[in-house]
């Protein structure tokens, strides 16, 4: 019975989605969550599973991971394959979501650590399965893999593949994960699906509206399980919400923020935007990106009109533009769109460059109907599959491209290079 339920719960989850489609899908990709990849009860009760790290203060890394059974939450690390001359401890929780319970949920931070440096590290037992990763720079050049909406298909696979061959620093997700849609079951699949990218590098993220899983008069808290599982650094950023923070790596300030948070000028979002903005130091992190999931510039036929998108564009736009943001990337419409330097609709050289990249392989397909004619302020548009690098050279200038996954190696199907506006004296 409680399987059943959890079934009509996903179908009822997937119909609301595509009624509120105002575009005609493609056919799907075939799915691989329940294809490749164990149920949690069926892998040893005490092995480190779905593990992976993010950015948590300077100099520090944020280790998470799940276990079927209660498990020390203890990261032993070293410089060294084999050789564990530190550890550190953390907490332990888990949630309830309808019939479903999660496992243990194991979150450590460990550091100080060098930058630029290879650690090799272990989870829970000594005796675990001994993971490793690179600490991003102290300074440029370092490099940033950018990619929204991933979900658990062909061709997430495909994603990920040209990812993993990247060379990358930091990953950034503009929201939309798993694509669990309710069936919990998903998210620990789409944990093993990324597990060896996202234990290798930090993975900084941001929710999307599949994250949101709230089911009214059955499951009425939003976020559950994305709260649980992807814990980010707010409380460092001085945030309240999880759903919303900040970080500093290698001269760059990124801002993650909530498009399916409070937003509005009364909100706890906004005025911790604003004491974060009022704290950025341009002389010491020259960069200055936000990423969104609901985008506020869209030619895109899909998701036109959204309070997400028109809402929080028009409480937010003024606050970026004034702090001089370089870009903010989105993710939300299934497609790739780049637009010129924008402020309130028109072109502005001391605008940021809106980026859509939620064309990372979900379910859903592509969104495949632009309008007619192209705007003036979009400067390409593309519907396939891909994913983004910006590679940030030095304090001035970034090199940004978007690769498609159809070509077996990464050949740019867009690029561009961008000028820190903190550079350019007409912005300051």
């Amino acid at each position: 019975m409680a399987s059943n339920c959890l079934v009509l719960l996903l179908v009822f989850a997937v119909a609301i989605d595509v009624c509120a489609a105002e575009y005609r899908r493609p056919p799907p990709r075939r799915s691989l969550s329940g294809l490749l990849f164990k149920q949690l009860d069926e892998i040893d009760p005490t092995s480190p599973q779905q593990v992976h790290i993010s950015l948590s203060g300077e100099n520090h890394m944020r280790i998470s991971w799940i276990t079927s059974d209660p498990t020390p939450s203890v990261v032993y690390y070293g410089t060294s394959p084999g050789a564990s001359t530190s550890s550190a401890n953390g907490t332990t929780n888990m949630y309830h979501y309808v019939t479903y319970r999660s496992g243990e949920i194991h979150n450590v931070v460990i550091g100080p650590l060098k930058p630029n440096t290879v650690y090799y590290y272990r989870c829970g037992l000594s005796s675990s399965m001994e993971f490793s990763f690179k600490t991003p720079p102290s300074l440029y050049p370092i490099k940033f893999a950018i990619v929204g909406d991933l979900g658990q298909t062909e061709w997430t696979s495909s994603t990920l593949d040209h990812i993993a061959k990247s060379n990358y620093d930091v990953l950034l997700l503009p929201g939309d994960l798993s694509y669990a849609d309710m069936y919990q079951p998903s998210w620990d699949t789409f944990g093993q699906l990324v597990q060896p990218l996202a234990s290798n590098r930090p993975w900084m993220v941001t929710q999307g509206n599949h994250e949101v899983e709230k089911i009214p008069a059955v499951h009425h808290e939003s976020f559950t399980s994305y709260i649980a599982r992807w814990f980010m650094p707010y409380e460092e950023s001085d945030s309240s919400s999880n759903l919303y923070y900040s970080f500093e790596v290698a001269g760059v300030h990124v801002i993650m923020l909530g498009s399916y948070a409070d937003f509005g000028p009364e909100s706890d979002q906004y005025r911790w935007l604003q004491a974060d903005l009022r704290k950025i130091d341009r002389r010491k992190t020259p960069w200055l990106i936000a990423l969104i999931h609901a985008p506020w510039y869209n030619s895109n036929e899909a998701h036109q009109g959204e309070h997400e998108s028109v809402g929080m564009k028009t409480s937010m736009e003024d606050l970026l533009y004034r702090a001089r943001v370089d870009a903010i990337f989105a993710g939300h419409v299934h497609a790739y769109e780049r637009f010129v330097r924008v402020y309130k609709n028109q072109a502005d050289e001391c605008g940021p460059v809106h980026i859509t990249i939620g064309d990372g392989g979900n379910r859903e397909g592509l969104a495949m109907r632009f309008m007619d004619p192209q705007p003036r302020i979009s400067a390409f548009r593309e519907p396939s599959f891909g994913h983004g690098h910006l590679n940030i050279v030095n304090a001035t200038h970034a090199l940004w491209t978007w690769h498609i996954n159809d070509d077996n190696v990464a050949v740019a199907s867009d690029e561009v290079w961008l000028r820190s506006l903190a550079s350019v004296s007409a912005c300051s």
